[in-house]
C-alpha cells in the first residue's frame, strides 16, 4: 500500500477503477472518507479514492497558486485610468489546499496576474480596502468605499471596479449610489461592483468574465447622468457565458443564491448589457438624461442603527418596544402583500395584533414598511388595513424600491438629517413612482 501524502501537495497518482486504471493530478485534500485519498483537480471538481486503491503516488510540488508577489506588471499608460477597489469575497478567493475551503485571500495584485486581458482595456491602479466576506461589511466599509472612490477620481481614473462578495453586493452599490447622488448630483465617473458566485481557480468560475467586463464599463461607459446609474452592478446576465448584465446599483438584488446570473433588476430594467467576444467587448446603446452636476460624496453615519423585522404570524410588539429602548434610529418592517402588518384583531382572539399597533402608535422613532415581495408598490390606500397603518404614523406609502435601497435610503437620509419624507421621493433611481401594475 502506498503511503498517504501531506495535504497541500500536489501529486500524480495512479488508481484503479472500474473501467481499468487511471491517472490524475491534483492537489491533495483532507480525505472525503476515512483512509481516502482525495485530490482537487485542475478542472476545480474533487476525486476521492480508498488509499488501498491508489498504485501510485508522485509528488509533483506544493501548493498551486499565483505568486503572492508577482513581479510588477507593465501597463499600457495610453490607456483610460481605472483603480480596482478589493473588498474582498469570491471574486477575489481561492481553494485553500489545507482544508478545502473557499477562503478570501486574493491581493490586487494577483487579480491583475490572473486575469491580464484586463490590461488591454485599461490602465490599471490596484487599491486595496480588505479581503473581507460581504456578510461581514458594515456602514463604516460603505465610508471606506465612497473615500476610495473619491480619491480614485482626484487621481485622474475615469471610473473605479469595486471588486465585492456578492452576498449584500446590491447593498454597498445601493449605499454608494446615494452617498453619489441621492442629493441631485452625481460621481465624477463610473462606480462598477462586481463579484462572481463561483470562486476563480473553478472551472465554472464566472470571476473573470464579470472583472473584464466591469473594467471595461468602468474604462468605457457611457458618462453618468445619476439616474440609476450612479453606481452600477456588472454580473453575469445568464446562466451560459458571453454577456454580462450592468444594472443600477440602487435597483438591483440578489435573487438566487448560486445561479451565475443571481442578480435582477427590481421594479426596473438593466442599464446595458456587455458582449464578450473574441472581437472583445462591446456594449448595448444606452439613452441617458446628463444634466446633474458633479459633486463631492455625502457619508453615512456608523452610529446609525436600523431594526428589521418581517412582518408575519411571529411578529411581536416586544421587538419594536426593544428597538425604542435600545438607541435604535429606526425601524423597518419587511410587510407583506402591499406593505401591510399584523394590527388587526376583527375576531378578538389575537390580543397580538392589538399590542403591535399600540407598539408603533407609541414608537418614538420612525416605522418605515418595506416590500415583502420584492416587486411591485408599497400601496397602503388600497386596504383599509393600508389607510389605518398610515393613520397610526407608518411611512413607505408609495416606495417601489427594493427593501435594501430602502434601507440604505432611510440610513443615508437620518445620516444626513433630512426629513423621511424623502421616502416618497426619486432621488437616484431607487422609487419609479410610476409602477402600479
Amino acid at each position: 500500500m502506498v503511503e498517504m501524502p501531506s495535504i497541500g501537495k500536489r501529486v500524480k497518482i495512479e488508481a484503479k477503477s472500474p473501467g481499468g486504471d487511471v491517472t490524475h493530478h491534483g492537489v491533495v485534500l483532507p480525505g472525503a472518507a476515512p483512509n481516502h485519498l482525495t485530490l482537487k483537480l485542475a478542472n476545480g471538481y474533487n476525486v476521492s479514492y480508498p488509499i488501498d486503491m491508489v498504485l501510485s503516488i508522485e509528488e509533483i510540488g506544493d501548493n498551486t497558486g499565483i505568486k503572492s508577489n508577482p513581479a510588477e506588471i507593465e501597463q499600457d499608460q495610453s490607456l483610460p485610468k481605472v483603480t480596482i477597489i478589493h473588498t474582498g469575497g469570491t471574486i477575489a478567493s481561492k481553494v485553500d489546499y489545507t482544508t478545502g475551503a473557499v477562503i478570501a485571500r486574493f491581493e490586487p495584485e494577483e487579480l491583475l496576474s490572473s486575469v491580464p486581458e484586463i490590461l488591454k482595456i485599461a490602465n490599471i491602479e490596484a487599491v486595496k480596502l480588505g479581503n473581507m466576506w460581504s456578510d461581514d461589511i458594515r456602514p463604516v466599509h460603505w465610508n471606506k468605499m465612497i473615500d476610495a472612490c473619491q480619491e480614485a477620481f482626484d487621481s485622474g481614473s475615469v471610473g473605479v471596479v469595486i471588486t465585492h462578495g456578492t452576498d449584500t453586493l446590491h447593498v454597498s452599490a445601493s449605499a454608494l449610489s446615494f452617498a453619489f447622488a441621492g442629493n441631485g448630483c452625481k460621481p465624477a465617473g463610473r462606480i462598477v461592483f462586481t463579484g462572481s458566485q463561483r470562486s476563480s481557480d473553478r472551472a465554472s468560475t464566472d470571476a473573470t468574465e464579470n472583472l473584464l467586463s466591469a473594467v471595461y464599463w468602468a474604462a468605457n461607459g457611457p458618462d453618468v447622468s445619476g439616474e440609476g446609474d450612479a453606481a452600477v452592478t456588472v454580473m453575469h446576465a445568464g446562466s451560459g457565458d458571453g454577456i454580462c448584465a450592468v444594472s443600477p446599483g440602487v435597483a438591483v438584488r440578489k435573487m438566487h443564491s448560486t445561479r451565475r446570473d443571481a442578480f435582477q433588476v427590481v421594479n426596473g430594467d438593466r442599464i446595458s448589457e456587455i458582449k464578450i467576444s473574441r472581437n472583445g467587448l462591446s456594449h448595448s446603446p444606452v439613452s441617458q438624461n446628463k444634466k446633474r452636476e458633479t459633486s463631492e460624496p455625502t457619508k453615512f453615519n456608523p452610529e446609525i442603527r436600523i431594526a428589521q423585522f418581517i412582518a408575519g404570524p411571529h411578529l411581536h410588539s416586544d421587538l419594536l418596544y426593544a428597538a425604542n429602548n435600545s438607541g435604535y434610529s429606526a425601524i423597518i418592517i419587511h410587510g407583506t402583500g402591499l406593505g401591510h402588518l399584523p394590527i388587526e384583531n376583527p375576531n378578538g382572539d389575537a390580543p397580538e395584533n392589538d399590542d403591535l399597533m399600540t407598539a408603533i402608535k407609541e414608537s418614538k422613532i420612525p416605522v418605515i414598511v418595506a416590500n415583502q415581495c420584492i416587486n411591485g408598490p408599497v400601496d397602503l390606500n388600497v386596504y383599509s388595513k393600508g389607510r389605518n397603518q398610515q393613520e397610526i404614523g407608518v411611512l413607505g406609502h408609495g416606495s417601489t424600491s427594493s427593501p435594501e435601497a430602502l434601507l440604505t435610503k432611510v440610513h443615508w437620509a437620518l445620516s444626513n438629517d433630512m426629513d423621511l419624507s424623502v421616502l416618497t421621493k426619486n432621488l437616484c433611481g431607487e422609487n419609479i413612482s410610476s409602477l402600479r401594475s
